[in-house]
């Protein structure tokens, strides 16, 4: 049986729990990235088996209903966010002009193209500005500080692919991990020169990655604390959740993980506050300019 770049598969040896696409394939050994989880992995050709197109259908539909849920969830904690935003706003509804809002920047850093596309069509559909940059893992410690500068966010995503090995040292071992020394770096980079948690809020972490070293480098929020895999789309929830909280509050750790996927098994963080922002009057543009 043959395989090629960019074919979808399964592994037998663990009885095709999840679905990979071939990165990249050396002698016969394939390296994996997950489809719809941020994991990384290695498996010999003959582990290998194509996946048909009616099983990707409705291994596909499936993830897409899980999406979708997801996404209602957030909705109805947005709505309630906004109707409380607008009631503290108008003083009770009291006050009948226009607000407006300063609404917080992202800057998306990730290590997989697909995964960028995917979240960037997120964030757009929770109404957040956002600038993605796709960069290889191993070299968002030396690209993030000139990102930074450039985009000047509220908000940080860092993330890709990682993944725990056992054969490589214990779980508390940094070195057994794929990635996770790399997202640590990124983060340290970062705090040396934006040292305040409520300032720069930063998420960093994919798949099985090592969530009490990236805490402790400055990370608001990471993964996975069982080194449980996490949804690719479940970063952009965590950004959402805090650029739409108003910076007079916190956002609680359970609350800005109940909407994502994975949850409190594979994500975790600390008390951050908010970064909404509400001003008023707002002015619309056929006002008549004051004298």
């Amino acid at each position: 049986m043959s395989f090629s770049t960019g074919q979808m598969v399964t592994r037998k040896s663990h009885n095709h729990d999840l679905l990979f696409r071939i990165a990249s394939i050396s002698g016969d050994i394939a390296l994996l990235h997950g489809e719809d989880i941020r994991l990384v992995a290695d498996a010999t050709l003959d582990d290998l088996q194509h996946v048909g197109k009616r099983d990707l259908e409705k291994r596909k539909k499936r993830g897409k209903e899980q999406e979708e849920y997801s996404y209602r969830l957030f909705r109805q904690d947005y709505q309630l966010m906004r109707d409380k935003r607008e009631y503290q706003s108008t003083n009770g509804y009291q006050y009948t002009g226009g607000f407006f809002q300063l609404p917080a920047k992202v800057l998306h850093i990730d290590g997989d193209r697909m995964y960028l596309r995917k979240c960037i069509e997120l964030y757009h559909r929770v109404g957040l500005q956002v600038h993605g940059a796709h960069v290889d893992e191993k070299d968002m410690p030396h690209e993030v500080s000139t990102l930074v500068e450039k985009v000047q966010p509220n908000i940080i995503v860092i993330t890709g692919h990682d993944a725990y090995s056992k054969n490589k040292g214990m779980k508390k071992d940094l070195r057994a991990y794929r990635n996770s020394k790399y997202f640590v770096e990124a983060v340290r980079t970062i705090r040396e020169k934006n040292p305040h948690l409520d300032e720069l809020v930063i998420f960093a972490g994919a798949c099985q990655s090592h969530f009490e070293s990236l805490i402790r480098a400055g990370a608001n929020f990471a993964s996975s604390p069982l080194r449980i895999n996490i949804h690719a789309l479940d970063p952009v929830y965590i950004a959402a959740r805090i650029a739409y909280t108003p910076f007079m509050e916190k956002v609680g750790v359970w609350e800005a993980l109940r909407n994502t996927l994975t949850g409190e098994k594979g994500m975790g963080g600390v008390e951050t506050r908010g970064l909404l922002r509400t001003g008023i009057p707002y002015i619309t543009d056929d006002e008549d300019d004051i004298t």
